[in-house]
Order: structure tokens, then sequence, then C-alpha cells
């Protein structure tokens, strides 16, 4: 399946002329009014085969029932096995990783234009710690430790995520993520009118028309987007990796004390929250454009 450059996600404030940019450059106003579920439509898809690395935004993708096979398919560990994301390592937004819908070709391209890449081969396993979690993955032999360690200043090793378990923060429960551009808007709003960003949430899927932070709504609910059903699952809540720009990895925007300022008091099992995580209940294919509805109880 084709895939595009890097996304881009913007949102300007009510009463602003503003949008939400994709790999093709078409915009469309981020504060059009709310629309009724059949006229919800999917804005952008975002993913990345390394975890941290830039987004790219396909116009297709396949998803099953652990979300999109390439999407974060690999991910860092430091010398404690702990897997690093772009909370620690923000310069990695800088690198493009792409890999082959076999994930068996795997390149990274780096901002001076160096180029990494070739077949991927997985060496031993170690039991690494993701968050909370705890799993054996896969070391992957090839250059690509060592370029990233020289890169980033620190010694860190690629790893596969393994079958049963996707490298997204939640796992199967969150195997994709979903927020909306009337939500970008009202934190960009709550910013004082400084465009957000949407890439600093580094979301699956972006869609217009469920209205400001309309996805809360639909927590416990499936929805059909394009071919697949989801189930919402619970808000995401935000770390520091949305503080950091997310074509440069400095830190420069203070998002968490926006969100506390206006998204505080939301309730959530997970604090400052935006946007949604959910489960894959039924496979299939998603495209830009495509429908999305929430579906009746």
């Amino acid at each position: 399946m084709p895939h595009g450059g890097p996304v881009t996600l913007s949102a300007a404030s009510a009463g602003r002329a503003a949008g939400s940019e994709i790999g093709d450059d078409r915009t469309m106003a981020a504060d059009a009014a709310p629309r009724s579920s059949e006229s919800i439509t999917v804005e952008a898809i975002a993913t990345t085969p390394v975890k941290g690395c830039a987004l790219q935004s396909p116009r297709e993708v396949a998803v099953g029932q652990m979300g999109i096979g390439t999407d974060r398919a690999f991910f860092l560990v430091d010398d404690d096995n702990r897997m690093l994301n772009g909370k620690a390592l923000g310069r990695l937004t800088q690198v493009v990783a792409t890999v082959d819908q076999a994930i068996s070709e795997l390149s990274l391209i780096f901002p001076g234009g160096e180029r990494v890449g070739g077949p991927v081969r997985l060496g031993s396993s170690v039991s690494v710690r993701f968050f909370r979690a705890e799993f054996e993955a896969a070391v992957v032999a090839g250059p690509w430790s060592d370029a990233l360690s020289d890169y980033c200043g620190r010694p860190l090793r690629l790893c596969r995520a393994p079958a049963t378990r996707p490298g997204v923060d939640r796992g199967r429960r969150g195997a994709v993520t979903l927020m909306s551009t009337e939500s970008l808007a009202a934190i960009t709003d709550a910013a004082g009118g400084s465009v957000v960003d949407g890439r600093r949430f580094r979301m699956t899927f972006t869609v217009a028309g469920a209205g400001p932070h309309g996805e809360d709504g639909w927590r416990g609910r499936e929805v059909a987007i394009g071919d697949v059903i989801i189930r919402i699952n619970d808000l995401v809540g935000r770390c520091s990796v949305t503080t950091r720009n997310p074509d440069t990895g400095d830190v420069d925007l203070p998002t968490l004390h926006i969100l506390k300022q206006y998204r505080g008091d939301v309730p959530s099992d997970e604090g400052l929250p935006f946007g949604v995580f959910a489960e894959v209940v039924q496979p299939g294919i998603v495209r830009v454009g495509d429908p999305v509805a929430v579906l009746a109880d």
C-alpha cells in the first residue's frame, strides 16, 4: 500500500482560517460546525515503523487485530532493556523510517541525508520493560542499533515488537488511536491561538466532523471507520512527548499545562486526556476520506 510523506496536522482557533494538512496538502477548516456521524470522515492517517521516529501519512492502511502491522513494528531499548520513546529521545522525530509491508526491509534516513538500510534479521530475544509491561522481544541484527546510538548519543538497541503485542503504548487494547480536527481547534484556542500541530499527539487516525472532543463520548462504543470496526476503550492520557516540536524534537510548547487548564477535570483513567484509544473488533481497510460512524448499542 502506498505511503506518503511526513504528516502535518494543525488547527486554528474559532474565527480564524486554519485546517488540517495531510500528505497531499489538502486542507479543511478545523473549526467547522460539528456534523452528524454520517458525515464524519477520516482526515488523515499517521504511522511510523520505528516508535518515536517521524510520522508518515499513508492514504490507505490494512488494520488487523493488533492494529496496523507496520506501525511501531520496532522500538528502542537502553542498556537496561527499557523501552525509550520520544520523551527521552526527542531527536528521533527527525529520523524517517520506512519498511515494506512484509516488514523484511527497513530503512532509516537521518537529517543529514545518510541512509541506513537492509534486510531485517532477528537476533536473540531479551526481556524488555515497556512502560508497566514486560515481555520478550527480539533484538534486530544489522546496522540500525549502532546508527541510532551514534545519532542519539547513547547506547541503544533496536527490537522487533512481538506478534502478540504491538509496539503501541497500550498493546492490543489500544491498537489504534483517534482524535478529531475539532479537538485540535479546541486546544489551539486554549493555547491562545498558537496553532497546535496534531503530530504532537501521534494518533493513528484523525477524523473531521466529530465536534470538539466529541470522541470522548464514544467510550465503550463501537465505531465503524472505513471497513474496520473498533471499540473505544478510554481516553489517551498525555505525557511530555506532546511538548516536543514534531519537526525538531525540541521542547517548545507547554502542552501539559494547557491540557491541565482546560481538560484537567475530564474523567479518565489516564491524566490530562486528549483523544481516545481503541481495540480492533473487525479488521479491514481504512482510507483517507472514508466515513466514520458510531454504531448503535
